[in-house]
């Protein structure tokens, strides 16, 4: 059953599903939000009950186990699950069609070619990322023997998609794709926690906002299917069909194919690493935004840099935490002959790179919204040339 709510202030909104309760404040903004899987909750006795669930977990023969689960071949391969195509926004309404935007638009829809659910196996590891199996149910053993369950923390397919006020696919324009860290939903922490809908608009950029969900709530850099080679062309492909129907399709011209900005957060590095090294759509990317995140996968970093360096700008800010893998870093990009700055260019052109530290006391937890400057993000996209609105 649809629930579709018309606030007096956003006219335009429906929203289905949403992770919190009615009645919560939001922002205003013109939602056609979060349609399919609500919130999938969580299981109250998961960490009890891990240790004496992993005595009995049969582990040998799990592929063979995994196939007789009651899934499809193509959903272990990322392929969809059954779900209802969310409504574009209604033709009837006053603001449909209308360029430049006259408010800030966000949907919350299901995707096909999200990064979970994933039924492959880990990179560099010879083990599936689903390795226990109870039931009817599928589970990842965590570093720590944690056991997570894919259907509360592996089976969101929800992606995020905004575009800010005054947005005009009429202009040169950019598709900003933002990793959020660990412990993350996209309402409760992009929305409201990290503000990164309010930092886009306030950026001045003309871009369309792309978040998807990866492990829910859970301290889990996972990229799933991010890990599979080629995987984010077709994620991309998605995300722009889902701005046309966000926007309408007047926009579709120029939506399509929109160079790309990598944006990741604290373990969001992992999935941003693996986009980069081998998404299928380098040729895409005009940057990287880094905050506070390197704390692996340098060498793919790296080699992004290496192969792409002249055309791209690859900016990386940090707190303490991250700071020797920013240090080693740069020094191995200085090695290569690079000259990375220890400060922000007034302008990211191509073949900028730069990493900056920022000063003592920086919150790793708050570095979103308080780091070197108030709102990070907005600060480096107003920095980004040529896509203003």
């Amino acid at each position: 059953m649809l629930n579709q709510t018309r606030p007096p202030a956003c006219p335009d909104i429906v929203i289905e599903g949403p992770e919190r309760g009615p009645g919560t404040p939001r922002p205003a903004v013109e939602r056609v939000a979060s349609v399919g899987r609500g919130d999938p909750g969580r299981s109250a006795g998961e960490a009890g009950a891990a240790g004496a669930l992993r005595a009995g977990v049969l582990r040998i023969g799990l592929v063979a186990l995994l196939a007789a689960l009651p899934v499809s071949s193509a959903d272990a391969q990322g392929a969809p699950l059954p779900h209802r195509k969310p409504p574009a926004l209604p033709a009837t309404s006053p603001n449909f069609g209308k360029l430049p935007l006259p408010a800030t638009r966000l949907v919350i829809r299901p995707f096909e070619t999200s990064p979970f659910p994933y039924r492959g196996d880990i990179p560099g590891k010879d083990k599936p990322f689903m390795d226990v199996v109870d039931g009817d149910r599928l589970g990842h053993t965590a570093p720590a023997g944690t056991i997570r369950w894919e259907r509360e923390t592996y089976a969101d397919r929800r992606v995020l998609i905004a575009m800010p006020k005054g947005f005009d696919p009429r202009k040169p324009s950019v598709m900003v794709v933002y990793f959020h860290g660990n412990r993350s939903l996209l309402e409760r922490d992009v929305v409201d926690r990290q503000r990164i809908i309010d930092q886009v608009e306030r950026s001045g950029l003309n871009a369309v906002l792309v978040v998807p969900q990866f492990a829910r709530d859970a301290p889990d850099s996972s990229a799933g299917n991010f890990w599979r080679p080629g995987f984010f062309a077709a994620f991309l492909k998605e995300a722009e069909r889902a701005a046309i129907d966000l926007c309408s399709p007047r926009c579709a011209a120029g939506l399509a194919g929109r160079p790309v900005v990598v944006a990741a957060y604290s373990g969001g590095y992992h999935p941003a690493a693996f986009v980069l090294h081998h998404g299928g759509a380098e040729e895409r990317i005009r940057g990287v935004l880094l905050f506070d995140a390197l704390y692996g996968d340098l060498d793919k970093f790296e080699g992004f840099v290496a192969r792409r360096g002249p055309a791209v700008f690859f900016v990386s800010t940090h707190a303490k935490s991250s700071a020797e893998g920013n240090r080693e870093l740069a020094a191995s990009l200085a090695r290569r002959g690079l000259k990375p700055a220890a400060s922000l260019p007034a302008s990211f052109k191509p073949g900028t790179l730069a990493f900056l530290a920022g000063p003592d006391g920086i919150v790793h937890n708050d570095f979103m919204t308080r780091a070197w400057t108030d709102e990070p993000l907005r600060a480096l996209l107003a920095r980004i040339p040529g896509y203003r609105r």
